[in-house]
């Protein structure tokens, strides 16, 4: 009789130490994920907080952004040259060496052109943003068109028609138009970046909070 008590009372016992050490470990792991989601957070909202100032920086001194932009698309572009000329040597047919060689080639000159010509590489830049702008602008109409009995497709219509008169600004005023267009549109992004991780860092913290 003293024999079964023992091993009730030990039975039990084990299944109270067993719950509450797994409870311990759960109420840790939850402390632990906590903590760590607090200090990416925090890494994040202090990287949004810079992302805001650059952009701010960016868009009031568009002229400096654009420049800045500049070069560093040319150090890419020198970059981008070097590993297609590295990968050109890893094997394949002759065909796919040369192409990969006059890739790198490629790359390489317009990189060094624009680290050499800045003012003109700015200005091409700006050219190719309005290009793009326009592309976009007719992509979105002709997706509107498609959308056209859909509700909502007004906006699509909407933005096709500011994407396309930012085109034709930027064209109508090129090549001067380079003293504000890569710089402030860069900026603006930068800015609108940085407030949108700071939004959703904040919204991650006040929930694990």
């Amino acid at each position: 009789m003293h024999g079964g008590t023992r091993i009730a009372a030990s039975t039990v016992s084990g299944r109270f130490a067993a719950v509450f050490g797994g409870d311990m470990a759960q109420a840790f792991s939850s402390e632990s994920f906590s903590s760590e989601v607090h200090r990416t957070t925090g890494w994040s909202i202090a990287l949004s907080v810079l992302m805001i100032i650059v952009g701010i920086l960016a868009i009031a001194s568009p002229l400096v952004a654009g420049i800045a932009v500049t070069r560093i698309v040319g150090w890419l572009l020198l970059f981008s040259g070097a590993l297609h000329f590295v990968y050109a040597f890893r094997g394949g047919t002759v065909t796919a060496v040369l192409w990969e060689i006059l890739l790198a080639i490629l790359y390489a000159l317009v990189g060094f052109y624009l680290l050499a010509n800045t003012a003109v590489g700015l200005a091409t830049l700006t050219f190719v943003i309005a290009f793009y702008l326009f592309v976009e602008a007719i992509l979105e109409f002709a997706e509107s068109y498609a959308a056209r009995y859909e509700s909502g497709s007004g906006w699509l219509v909407f933005n096709g028609v500011i994407k396309l008169l930012l085109a034709f600004m930027i064209w109508g005023s090129w090549p001067s138009s380079k003293v504000w267009v890569v710089g402030t549109l860069v900026g603006v992004s930068i800015l609108f970046s940085g407030f949108s991780r700071l939004i959703m860092s904040s919204a991650v913290r006040r929930i694990t909070a």
